[in-house]
C-alpha cells in the first residue's frame, strides 16, 4: 500500500507520463500537451490558437488570456460575452505572487425587493431585463491588462473581430447548446434576427457571422473600458433597458469597478489549492476538500463506491453551508474563516455515515470554531499562469440584446434572494452570489491552474479534480477526463453521475441509498474544464482540455523560423 500511494504521489507532482506498459491500459482517452513554451487551453480551439498566437507575438498569460475570452465571446456566445461578469486569478512566476480579480457588477440602484414585488414577482426573475446586473467583463479585461498586459490592448480583439466578421464555422458542442435555445431566442426579436438566421441556428460546419459585435469589440479596442461604460456601447445598453422596461442609469454603469482580492485557500494532503472569496462559492470547493481529508482517499480506488461516496456526502454538507452563507461580503458577514477552519471540517465530516446516503443536511454553525460559462486557462513561456472564467449564466443570459451591438445581457441577478433577511437578498448596488470560480493549486515546483463549468456544478468539479491528482495519482488530463457525479441542487440524495464507471460501483452507490441518474459518457451536467501545468525545476508546461467541449490545448509555436 505504501508504494502504491508513494507511486501516486509521484506522478501527482511530475505529472510525467505512464510507462508504455501502464499507458497501452490507460483510462484516458486524450494526451496531455507538453511544450517548453506556453500553453493555452479553452473551450474552443480557434480561441486556443489566438492566444497561442499572441504568445508567440511576444504576450504575456493575460494578453493570451484576454485575446482568448474576445474570441469565444464571438465563437460560443450562449455562453459568455462582454454582456457578462468575469474572476480569474493569476500567478507571477518570478514573485510567487497570486492575486484575484473580482469582476462581478452589481445591482442597478433602482432595482429592488420593493419595486419586483410591485411588478407581481414572489421570486428573482431569470429572463428579461430584470434579471440584468452590470456587467463586470469589460472592465475586467482592462484591469488584467493594466497590471500585467505587454502587448497594445488592440492587437489583443483583432482575432475576435476578425471572426466576428469573417464568420467561423460552428463547432458541434456549441451547434447542440445553440439549438437546445431555439425557443428562448425566438422570444426576443432582436435575439432571433441575429442568431436564427433564416429562423433556426446553424448547424454544425455553418458559417456564422455577427458584424454587430465586431462593431462593439471595435469600440472596446479603440476606446478601452471607457466605450462600454461610458459610450456608445453604455447608451446601447441604457436604450435597451428603457426599451425593455428597465432600470439601468448612467451611473450605474459609469460607477462600476472590479475590485483586485486576495485568493482564499486551504492545505489539502500537502497541496496548498486557491479559489476566490466571496461572492463566488469557491469557498465551497474548499470546505469538500477539508471535509475529505477527514477521509482515506488515496486508499481507495478512484472508480470505487467508496471514493464516490464521500465525495457525494461531502458536497452536501459544503453546499448546504453555501446557501446559508455566502454573499456579496460588503452587504453581509459572511464566516470566511471559519467556514475554511479544519475543526469545523471535523465536525461537519462526523455527520457522513460511511455505509449511508444522508439525504437530508442542514447548515453547520461555522460561527461556533448548471450554468453556461466559459473557462480558459494560459501559462506562458516564463510561467505566469491564468485561471480565468467568464459568463452570461444561463444559455444566452437574459435573453435581451443590447441593441446593434450583437451581444446579450446577463442574467446574475436570477441569483439574489427576495427575502430581506437573507444574506443574499437583493439590494441596490450589491453583486449578488456567484457561481462562477477559476482556481489554481501548488505543492513544491509545480503549480497548476484550472477550472471546469457549470452553475452550481463547479465546486464539487473542483474538489473532484484535485481529489483525482492528489488521492488518486492522475496527472491533468485524466483528471479533467475522470468520471464526476453532480448534484445541482442543495438537498436530497438524487446525484447525476456520468456512465463510465463499472456497474458494481453503481450498484453499491445504490445500496447505500443514493439515487442515481446515469448521464452519457463524457456529460456536460458535469462541465467540461481546462487546465494548465508549469514545473518551475525543469521549466516544461504542460496542458490539459475536457473532451465535454469543443476545445483543447495549444501549444505557443516555438521560434524555430
Amino acid at each position: 500500500m505504501m508504494t502504491t500511494r508513494l507511486t501516486c504521489l509521484l506522478t501527482a507532482m511530475t505529472l510525467t507520463i505512464p510507462p508504455l506498459s501502464a499507458a497501452s491500459a490507460r483510462k484516458q482517452a486524450r494526451s496531455m500537451v507538453i511544450t517548453r513554451q506556453g500553453i493555452a487551453a479553452t473551450s474552443q480551439t480557434l480561441a486556443s490558437q489566438a492566444a497561442a498566437q499572441v504568445l508567440a507575438r511576444g504576450g504575456s498569460a493575460v494578453d493570451a488570456a484576454i485575446a482568448a475570452n474576445a474570441v469565444l465571446t464571438v465563437v460560443e456566445p450562449m455562453m459568455n460575452g462582454m454582456g457578462g461578469d468575469l474572476f480569474a486569478i493569476v500567478r507571477e512566476a518570478a514573485t510567487g505572487e497570486i492575486a484575484g480579480l473580482n469582476a462581478s457588477g452589481w445591482a442597478p440602484r433602482r432595482l429592488t425587493i420593493e419595486l419586483l414585488r410591485q411588478k407581481g414577482h414572489t421570486s428573482m426573475p431569470q429572463e428579461g431585463i430584470f434579471s440584468v446586473t452590470v456587467p463586470g467583463c469589460v472592465d475586467g479585461w482592462e484591469k488584467l491588462h493594466r497590471r500585467y498586459g505587454r502587448l497594445p490592448w488592440a492587437e489583443l480583439f483583432r482575432p475576435a473581430i476578425y471572426y466576428a466578421e469573417q464568420g467561423f464555422p460552428v463547432t458541434e458542442w456549441i451547434a447542440g447548446y445553440w439549438s437546445d435555445s431555439v425557443e428562448k431566442l425566438r422570444r426576443e426579436p432582436e435575439a432571433a434576427r441575429l442568431f436564427l438566421p433564416s429562423g433556426k441556428p446553424p448547424a454544425v460546419g455553418e458559417v456564422f457571422r455577427n458584424p454587430e459585435l465586431g462593431k462593439a469589440l471595435r469600440l472596446v479596442a479603440e476606446g478601452g473600458a471607457r466605450a462600454f461604460y461610458e459610450g456608445s456601447i453604455a447608451e446601447a445598453i441604457l436604450r435597451t433597458s428603457t426599451r425593455l422596461g428597465g432600470v439601468l442609469e448612467p451611473d450605474d454603469l459609469k460607477d462600476f469597478s472590479s475590485e483586485w482580492v486576495k485568493p482564499i485557500a486551504t492545505e489539502y494532503r500537502g497541496w496548498t489549492v486557491y479559489e476566490l472569496p466571496p461572492n463566488g462559492q469557491g469557498i465551497a470547493a474548499l470546505e469538500m476538500l477539508n471535509i475529505m481529508e477527514r477521509f482515506p482517499l488515496p486508499d481507495y480506488a478512484a472508480q470505487s463506491a467508496d471514493a464516490y461516496h464521500i465525495k457525494i456526502e461531502a458536497q452536501k454538507l459544503a453546499y448546504q453551508d453555501l446557501a446559508r452563507y455566502v454573499a456579496d461580503p460588503r452587504f453581509a458577514e459572511v464566516p470566511v474563516e471559519g467556514l475554511l477552519a479544519k475543526p469545523y471540517a471535523a465536525r461537519r465530516a462526523a455527520r457522513i455515515d460511511r455505509g449511508k446516503a444522508r439525504c437530508q443536511v442542514a447548515p453547520g454553525n461555522p460561527l461556533t470554531g448548471e450554468g453556461d460559462t466559459i473557462y480558459l486557462a494560459v501559462v506562458d513561456r516564463e510561467g505566469n499562469i491564468v485561471s480565468l472564467i467568464q459568463s452570461i449564466y444561463l444559455a444566452f443570459g437574459s435573453g435581451a440584446v443590447v441593441d446593434g451591438m450583437g451581444f446579450h445581457l446577463h442574467n446574475r441577478a436570477g441569483l439574489f434572494d427576495l427575502d430581506p433577511e437573507h444574506p443574499n437578498a437583493l439590494a441596490p448596488r450589491k453583486r449578488p452570489f456567484h457561481t462562477i470560480i477559476p482556481a489554481l493549486m501548488e505543492r513544491g515546483s509545480l503549480h497548476i491552474g484550472f477550472g471546469i463549468m457549470g452553475g452550481l456544478n463547479q465546486a464539487q468539479a473542483h474538489a473532484q479534480f484535485v481529489s483525482n491528482i492528489v488521492d488518486h495519482g492522475m496527472n491533468i488530463q485524466a483528471a479533467l477526463e475522470a468520471p464526476r457525479f453532480t448534484k445541482l441542487n442543495f438537498s436530497g440524495c438524487d446525484v447525476l453521475i456520468e456512465g463510465r464507471l463499472p456497474e458494481a460501483t453503481y450498484a453499491e452507490l445504490r445500496r447505500r441509498g443514493h439515487q442515481l441518474e446515469l448521464l452519457g459518457d463524457f456529460a456536460s451536467p458535469v462541465g467540461g474544464g481546462q487546465a494548465v501545468a508549469f514545473d518551475d525545476a525543469t521549466g516544461v508546461k504542460y496542458g490539459a482540455s475536457s473532451p465535454r467541449k469543443d476545445g483543447a490545448a495549444v501549444p505557443e509555436p516555438a521560434p524555430y523560423f
